[in-house]
């Protein structure tokens, strides 16, 4: 039987198996930050549920002044000490996307959250109040990238997903499993499954959680929650500039580019 254990308390196996996309992440980030935000030498920029810190080193590798934070200790300690390790430096804390206080070095040109991190937010209090957050943080004109997976209510069925990934001898299978959501408490279950190899020993570990979900018309009414955000632009998990997409159901995998007005609506 697989060992029930939280995934975000083992950061490295967590690691292992995202970092592959780390350089283009943090590509799309600056080009859009170029296209849509201030440009420039400016570079400040803030991460919202950090996690293992693969983007917050890569971003202060680039020379970007980077702040960040999350809620697990574990996560946040493997971060703090990979940046160490790297001579580099970073801002990172202890915080939550609903309640965060802005680190020292704000206003930001840019602050991103990837991977639909935000669908953790299990409410609409909560993921409002985690925009508006943001939105004080930026400086006018400053960009909020936002990664989020869409659902459709009508056609919904079970999915399940597979990652593999190795790193310094450590193999990581990802197995994540995805029921049905709930149209009326837009709640998903998801189970995810890492199964670790490493010399002749293998195990597995479990992990169990919800997801808040969204559709298009769904997050358009969550935006009107934070007025100083535009949205200026849509791409998907391809993190194709050259490809904008419509905010609309047609795709699951949405990239939204919002951007903080120069005065208030």
């Amino acid at each position: 039987m697989p060992e029930l254990r939280d995934w975000y308390d083992t950061p490295l196996y967590y690691d292992i198996i995202f970092d592959a996309d780390t350089p283009r992440e943090a590509d799309f980030l600056e080009a859009v930050h170029e296209l849509h935000g201030l440009g420039g030498r400016s570079r400040r920029v803030l991460e919202p549920a950090c996690g293992s810190g693969r983007l917050v080193l890569e971003m202060a590798r680039r020379g970007w002044k980077v702040d960040g934070f999350d809620g697990n200790l574990r996560m946040l300690e493997f971060a703090k000490e990979r940046v160490r390790n790297a001579k580099l430096k970073a801002e990172l804390w202890e915080d939550w996307m609903q309640s965060f206080c802005p680190g020292k070095h704000q206003p930001y040109d840019m602050a991103h959250c990837l991977v639909s991190s935000f669908k953790y937010l299990l409410t609409g209090r909560h993921a409002a109040a985690c925009l508006r957050r943001v939105a004080d943080a930026l400086k006018p004109g400053g960009l909020f990238v936002l990664g989020v997976h869409l659902t459709c209510y009508s056609n919904n069925p079970e999915e399940h997903e597979r990652w593999k990934a190795e790193r310094d001898g450590i193999r990581v299978v990802c197995d994540t499993h995805t029921w049905p959501a709930d149209p009326q408490t837009r709640q998903e279950n998801l189970r995810t499954r890492l199964r670790i190899t490493q010399g002749s020993r293998t195990h597995t570990q479990e992990t169990r959680w919800q997801f808040r979900t969204y559709n298009a018309a769904q997050i358009r009414r969550l935006l009107r929650s934070a007025p100083t955000l535009e949205l200026v632009a849509c791409h998907d998990f391809t993190y194709d500039l050259q490809t904008p997409r419509q905010l609309d159901d047609s795709y699951s995998d949405i990239v939204l580019i919002l951007r903080r007005r120069s005065a208030d609506p």
